[in-house]
């Protein structure tokens, strides 16, 4: 009689979220392949119950060689539970092999669900989770990671990443320089641990919050929000002289209170009526003001200037000569110096 391969989904902090179901597997499998044998026997002390098979390592490096074994460990009638650290087996995590193995010999499948760092950043995120994509880990080297951003840059779906600490401001720099520092993101760390915390703004500032000199530890999930519809830089025409117009002209406006829209001064981009708008088209060249106050920006949030210059040149689509160009015209005048002629 053939055995039957249970996938096993782990707590990712809090033991109590596992489920009684989990519980049952660990002490009635016949064979426990655990991502960390020493991590699984404290979830079932934590759980209250004693693991009655035997336990086996099933860490990505082995993972290929233990894939034949338990396959027929399982045609020998053996059940086999299979559990990683934390979260669900095979997704950005080992398992994938063993899931396949025991597939493609007829035998049976099954799961036990569980809780999930993707589903759960996603959750708290308050990003658009209709559609969504799963990005997993990101190349750990800097060029393979810029050409991957590359290609995700023009993503509509809200993008889940996951990320090691030692390399998250190397990653936030990448991600601002190809998405812009104004994309919505929300950095989950610990999510139901002890120490959780969840920080929310954009690109820009989690570049920030990350590089001012903060020890970061622990599991993180990025959430990002995809690619916006129009063009980056919206153009509109001024109302009156300015956005900021007089009371007598906003009490006109659907954004007077007693009309009952948004307060006045809480104007929106998205409170403007159509012909507040510009006419349709793209927006022009950014002037050389703009570019050098964009890469200041930066700077205040925390990237480098070469991190800075790059976000720029991918905002607005600008070559490397044009941003040095802008931050050359912008220059103290007294502040640089003078050539001199005829100098030996």
């Amino acid at each position: 009689m053939t055995g039957v391969l249970i996938v096993c989904g782990a707590p990712i902090g809090e033991p109590l979220d596992a489920s009684p179901r989990l519980a049952e597997v660990l002490t009635t499998a016949d064979v426990v392949a655990a991502e960390d044998t020493r991590r699984v026997r404290r979830l079932a002390h934590a759980l209250g119950v004693t693991i009655g098979g035997r336990v086996t390592s099933c860490y990505d490096a082995v993972e290929g060689a233990r894939a034949t074994a338990l396959t027929e460990q399982m045609l020998a009638g053996q059940t086999v539970a299979l559990i990683t650290d934390a979260g669900m087996p095979a997704v950005s995590d080992p398992g994938f092999r063993v899931v396949a193995a025991a597939a493609a010999a007829g035998i049976p499948v099954t799961v036990v669900p569980g809780p999930s760092a993707v589903t759960a950043a996603l959750a708290v995120s308050g990003l658009p989770s209709d559609r969504f994509t799963f990005e997993g880990f990101l190349p750990r080297r800097g060029g393979e990671r810029r050409s991957r951003l590359r290609e995700l840059a023009a993503e509509r779906r809200t993008m889940v990443f996951l990320e090691a600490p030692h390399r998250l401001i190397a990653s936030l720099a990448d991600l601002v320089a190809a998405f812009g520092a104004d994309r919505p993101a929300v950095l989950c760390r610990e999510l139901t641990k002890t120490w959780e915390e969840v920080v929310r703004g954009d690109l820009g500032r989690l570049a920030g919050w990350a590089g001012d000199g903060r020890e970061i530890r622990g599991e993180l999930t990025l959430v990002v929000g995809g690619a916006p519809a129009g063009p980056r830089r919206p153009t509109w025409r001024p109302l009156g002289t300015a956005l900021e117009t007089s009371a007598a002209a906003d009490a006109t406006r659907p954004g007077d209170p007693e009309s009952g829209g948004p307060a006045a001064g809480n104007l929106t981009y998205d409170d403007l009526a159509d012909d507040d708008l510009a006419p349709a088209g793209p927006p022009g060249p950014p002037t050389q003001a703009e570019l050098a106050a964009a890469v200041a920006g930066h700077e205040a949030a925390g990237l480098s200037r070469a991190d800075a210059r790059r976000a720029v040149m991918a905002e607005y689509g600008v070559t490397r000569a044009d941003v040095y160009a802008a931050l050359v015209s912008t220059r103290d005048p007294s502040a640089q110096k003078k050539p001199t002629h005829g100098a030996p």
